[in-house]
């Protein structure tokens, strides 16, 4: 953009003394001639009479000749006006924020002034985004922070786009034109001429064009002039793909920008009074600018209304439309707003967008789910929800963790199509909504068969990992829109479904050890599901689901219960592999309350089960559970012997994440035996089995580590900060410490807790007993929370053989009666035999 302000302007029209007397003479000179012919009428003969009509009409001509510059035809110049044409709209009176929008503009325009070159073409932005977002104050707003650069003027133009009679191209050019000082005394023609008047005007001038609310890119092309030092600002609701030209989206409001805007039109101590409601209202009108006007118009009129009333009246999603309308119009209502750009959407988009509002609680959906409302191919759904973006209908919320873009309406969006849903066909509703139910029940079994093949069939097909991995992956995709899918489904009693997706759910949760509250809440939907349903067998899977959540959140009375039920159906039913899991969920669920005596004849009694089942993957993983409990006992060679055998199975089968988790329960064994070795004083044995275990755990953590499992690599890092080297401790509470972060961040409360034991342990070790005292006693409330009264009497347990190790005998007794009482109540005689020996060493 050129600075040369007072260059002459080439091709103008002069506008000197001449150009103003030319229409003067030539009209002077027709009435003459006129007048002449008429008073010589019947007093001449004809061929005098001609000759001077002749002649008069030859002076009309050499007048005009003589007059008129090389203007076009049918165009006289207006009288000269001092100042140039404004007809810029005020800024709103409450522009709020827009300060990243407004730096963008600025740097846009600032690197044109720089580059800009004879030739090169004008400078044109289009803003655009959905309707109510304020696209039309800030080219407002700038225009006024960039005016002083436009000394020839600014010119603006609402292009009505959107509605059913768009402003037309050659009546904004009209006006433009008039503006400048064109006075188009005769028929200028079309669209064409009346562009070549406006590329001639504009020729060497320096205007700012303001073209609000276009429709098309056909509405706004001919608008553009050629010269470079005029600037265009056009906003639409979706773009317009004009060649050359700077897009930017705008979108909706921050928090506190909308928070900002409230205050200034419903008074700033009213938001300080209640600042909660004031971001619910801004929530509550999806951050919309023109919903969060009227919403604050309706408080400045109301000084009796608070701001919890404005948003409790909101709340109503049924009404929320109805309070966010002042008058029937788009600039003062939400709803009138979103029913343009609904007007302008295909027969096909608008049943789309009415049908995507049963999926509201879903935050996002895949592409494919269009295709399954619409009951054609997910490729041309995706396509009608790409047309509900440029409508500015939907958005797209990115890409997901398996590379799949995901989208959403709007939420005041959703609500308006739901509105118009009402009067849909129900039955045609319900089964489009159904198609993408059995959808979501397809990808989710698939997901969890290859994240976990064993949990659905007797020696489930082989996995390999990179589908291990995309089933994680898609589960964290999908947790969230998976669980609304669920709830939709038990809304409609779609019972059979709602099972079916539980159930997928559930396995998938459980594969990854993670997402637990979740994972509790669709076990229960699934159990309510299967018996609503009446399928006895399908209730005893759920309730078998239940049990292992159950069980890891220390609820392992209530699994217990669940897992007995399930194993008493399976049994009735003659499902012998499903009993014979039931089997071993009862056993894990007495073992985890500390009841290990009973918790070893299901054990021992599901690996018999299994191996006649001839599923030695199930038979293998039992072992080491086995083996597990062994270790609880003190009994590490038994341990061992089982470790290895389960080890020989997963290896010649080849499945490397039941290897991994062996390995780890292995290192655990190998911790134990040598420290045992240390104890005894045989420390070069003890250092030998110390490495061995420390190999063994980060083996098995690289493994889990390189497949992308969080909760397996957490549990080996929580392993090798109790291995209990001496030469190690500092090491060793490093891992405890990354291994509590992790579980943390997954929402493991159990595996915390748990960690915490480590913590404590391995700072104990390390002579930092205050810190060490700090980790168990807090590991024992929070096991005291979880009902796991086991672990917590091992929480104790392990606080008094602290303080032992420490010099603390004192201490040490009131924790180790604790834990010895708690055992007693448990019936674990090996828990009570370890107790009471520390309490001898403590003097009672």
């Amino acid at each position: 953009m050129s600075d040369e302000v007072d260059r002459p302007r080439r091709g103008r029209p002069r506008r000197g003394k001449l150009g103003v007397a030319a229409p003067a003479a030539a009209g002077i000179a027709a009435a003459a001639a006129s007048i002449l012919a008429a008073s010589l009428e019947w007093e001449i003969p004809p061929m005098a009479k001609v000759g001077v009509t002749a002649a008069a009409a030859l002076l009309v001509g050499v007048a005009t000749w003589a007059t008129t510059t090389t203007r076009p035809k049918p165009v006289t110049p207006a009288e000269p006006s001092s100042r140039p044409p404004d007809q810029w709209p005020p800024v709103p009176e409450h522009f709020t924020g827009r300060v990243e929008a407004l730096a963008e503009l600025r740097e846009v325009f600032a690197a044109r002034r720089k580059s800009a070159t004879v030739g090169s073409p004008p400078l044109v932005v289009s803003v655009y985004g959905r309707g109510g977002v304020g696209k039309s104050a800030l080219i407002t707003r700038f225009g006024e922070e960039v005016a002083d650069r436009f000394p020839d003027g600014r010119l603006y133009a609402d292009l009505r786009g959107g509605v059913d009679a768009p402003v037309r191209p050659d009546e904004v050019l009209i006006g433009f034109l008039r503006a400048l000082g064109v006075r188009l005394t005769t028929d200028p023609g079309g669209l064409e001429e009346l562009r070549k008047l406006w590329l001639t005007w504009t020729k060497g001038r320096r205007i700012l064009i303001g073209l609000d609310n276009a429709h098309s890119a056909e509405q706004v092309k001919a608008l553009i002039p050629a010269e470079r030092g005029c600037a265009v600002l056009v906003t639409s609701r979706q773009p317009l793909f004009l060649n050359g030209t700077y897009d930017t989206q705008l979108g909706v409001f921050s928090e506190a920008h909308g928070v900002e805007l409230l205050a200034r039109l419903a008074g700033g101590a009213r938001v300080v009074d209640d600042l909660d409601s004031a971001k619910r209202i801004v929530r509550q009108c999806d951050h919309l600018p023109l919903a969060i006007n009227i919403c604050g118009g309706r408080l400045a009129t109301r000084a009796q209304w608070t701001l919890r009333q404005m948003a409790d009246r909101l709340a109503d999603v049924r009404r929320r439309l109805d309070q966010l309308e002042l008058a029937p119009t788009v600039d003062k209502s939400v709803r009138a707003s979103v029913q343009l750009s609904y007007d302008d959407c295909t027969g096909m988009q608008r049943r789309l967008l009415r049908q995507l509002s049963a999926l509201s609680s879903a935050p996002d959906v895949p592409g494919w789910v269009a295709g399954e409302l619409l009951d054609i191919s997910g490729l041309d759904g995706a396509d009608q929800l790409e047309a509900l973006i440029d409508a500015q209908l939907a958005e797209c919320s990115g890409t997901d963790g398996t590379g799949t873009l995901r989208y959403r309406l709007h939420d005041l969006v959703s609500l308006f199509a739901a509105e118009l849903a009402v009067g849909d066909d129900q039955d045609r509703r319900r089964d489009a909504i159904e198609r993408v139910l059995h959808g979501y029940r397809r990808r989710a079994e698939a997901a969890a068969q290859n994240r976990w093949p064993q949990d659905w069939s007797k020696a489930g097909r082989r996995s390999d990992t990179e589908g291990q991995t995309h089933a994680g992956d898609w589960l964290n995709a999908e947790r969230l829109t998976l669980m609304s899918m669920v709830h939709l489904a038990r809304q409609l009693e779609m019972w059979e479904l709602t099972w079916g997706l539980a159930r997928a759910f559930c396995s998938l949760c459980h594969s990854l050890r993670a997402y637990w509250a979740d994972w509790h809440a669709v076990a229960d939907l699934g159990c309510e599901a299967a018996a609503q349903a009446g399928d006895r067998r399908a209730q005893a899977i759920s309730m078998l689901d239940r049990a292992a959540v159950q069980g890891g959140q220390g609820g392992q009375e209530r699994g217990r219960a669940d897992a007995e039920w399930a194993l008493e159906v399976f049994t009735e039913l003659g499902e012998t592999w499903w009993a014979a899991r039931a089997m071993r969920a009862v056993g894990m669920t007495l073992f985890s309350d500390g009841h290990l005596d009973r918790a070893q004849e299901y054990l021992i009694g599901a690996i018999t089960a299994f191996k006649g089942e001839e599923d030695f993957w199930w038979m293998a993983r039992t072992q080491r559970n086995l083996a597990e409990m062994r270790l609880a006992e003190r009994r590490p060679e038994e341990a061992r012997q089982l470790l290895e055998d389960s080890l020989e199975v997963f290896e010649r089968m080849g499945n490397r994440y039941s290897e991994a988790q062996t390995l780890r329960v292995y290192g655990e064994v190998l911790a134990a035996q040598a420290r045992g070795l240390h104890r005894a004083g045989e420390q070069r044995s003890a250092r030998d089995d110390f490495i061995k275990a420390s190999f063994s755990l980060d083996r098995a953590g690289e493994m889990f580590k390189q497949r992308g499992e969080l909760w397996e690599e957490a549990r080996c890092l929580r392993a090798a900060g109790e291995v209990g080297d001496p030469s190690n401790g500092l090491r060793e509470l490093d891992m405890a410490r990354r291994a509590e972060e992790m579980l943390e961040a997954l929402g493991d409360s159990w595996g915390v807790a748990r960690s915490a034991v480590s913590l404590g342990r391995v700072l104990g070790r390390l002579g930092r007993m205050a810190e060490s005292e700090q980790e168990l006693r807090g590991a024992v409330r929070a096991f005291e929370e979880l009902g796991d009264r086991w672990w917590m009497a091992r929480s104790l347990l392990y606080l008094g053989e602290t303080y032992l190790d420490n010099g603390g005998r004192g201490a040490a007794v009131p924790p180790l009666t604790q834990a010895r009482d708690i055992y007693r109540s448990l019936g674990n005689e090996a828990g009570m035999r370890r107790t009471l020996e520390l309490l001898r060493r403590a003097g009672t």
